[in-house]
């Protein structure tokens, strides 16, 4: 007798159907290595065809896990780690867990270890660490090995699960985007050195430069800040040579505008400028800012669908590993690039 016609399938029925125990269903719904292939192929073949569902309720009283999820993150205000914040906390209620949130003020070994540690005494069901910056790598390396990770904007060289934002390929758009408008080179704000964000901006912005065949220019070293882009636009006011400018992100853009305007420059007619994040006011900027979009929600929601992978849920199975492409939004900064007055 078919036991759909009756009840909802129980792990019992799959095991009965694969012809294993119910321990090794278990496994296999929680991505166990310890598992044969052939085995692992079987059950899944027996719960597609049962239609079984893991039910989340006996699970968490079976492993003693909630359906909490911990997010371990910097206590920051930044715009790209808070939209991450928030798209994960938003990703996890459409899945129906809930979340708790570990602010450090910094990540570094000693801070993530004390937020892991107290989301493990919540018994949360796995874990999600935003770490944008190399300081995070070796607290990574102490991770619990049973304990299921993912890692969002982490070092791309690690093995372990992990979600970033292409952000080499967001800085190739910015860049052509300037060369393409007529510009013989493009200027680049970058962001801090220790940060994965960055390193791979000023790496889309030297290759794409490269590929063009222009004229590399030294790196102008920033920080994420608005007055950070105001002291480099300063120094790049008072260069005649300088028409195109790649900001690492949209408050240094803000800064940069401001300096610029303060030198009697206009923005496009004499500079264009191009920012990275699209924060919700780069529209409102004078001029609208040309920016690079990061996909937020996308990156949380596979950053989700991978934890959950590891946690049995029926999701799409996907790689360990995924970049998520941003998109180049159009506005008014950028122009042809013309003689600059006064110079």
């Amino acid at each position: 007798m078919d036991v759909r016609a009756l009840r909802s399938p129980a792990m019992t029925d799959v095991a009965k159907l694969a012809g294993v125990s119910h321990q090794t269903v278990s496994r296999v719904l929680n991505n166990h290595p310890n598992v044969r292939e052939q085995t692992r192929l079987r059950v899944r073949a027996a719960i597609a065809e049962l239609g079984y569902r893991p039910n989340r309720a006996a699970r968490a009283l079976v492993t003693g896990r909630s359906q909490l999820i911990g997010i371990v993150a910097q206590n920051s205000t930044l715009y790209g780690p808070a939209s991450l914040l928030a798209a994960l906390e938003q990703a996890a209620a459409e899945a129906g867990f809930a979340v708790s949130v570990g602010s450090v003020g910094r990540l570094d070994r000693q801070s993530i270890a004390g937020a892991v540690e107290r989301h493990l005494d919540q018994r949360v069901a796995g874990l999600v660490v935003i770490a944008p910056v190399a300081s995070a790598d070796d607290a990574l390396e102490d991770m619990p090995a049973e304990v299921p990770l993912v890692t969002i904007d982490g070092d791309p060289a690690r093995s372990h699960a992990l979600v970033t934002v292409d952000q080499a390929a967001g800085a190739r758009q910015a860049t052509e985007c300037l060369l393409a408008a007529g510009h013989r080179t493009v200027w680049h704000v970058s962001g801090p050195p220790d940060w994965y964000d960055a390193a791979g901006r000023i790496e889309g912005w030297r290759s794409a430069l490269v590929a063009a065949g222009a004229e590399v220019p030294p790196l102008v070293a920033g920080e994420w800040s608005a007055r950070s882009g105001y002291d480099a636009g300063r120094m790049l006011a008072r260069m005649p040579e300088v028409t195109a400018v790649f900001t690492a992100n949209d408050h240094q853009a803000l800064g940069l505008l401001r300096a610029l305007s303060e030198h009697g420059l206009r923005v496009p007619d004499d500079v264009s400028v191009v920012g990275f994040d699209d924060v919700p006011e780069a529209a409102f900027f004078i001029p609208p800012l040309t920016t690079v979009r990061p996909a937020f929600r996308s990156v949380a929601r596979a950053g989700l669908d991978l934890l959950l992978a590891q946690l049995g849920e029926e999701v799409p199975v996907t790689p360990s590993q995924l970049v998520i492409a941003p998109t180049l939004v159009s506005r008014a900064s950028v122009a042809p690039p013309r003689q600059r007055r006064g110079d």
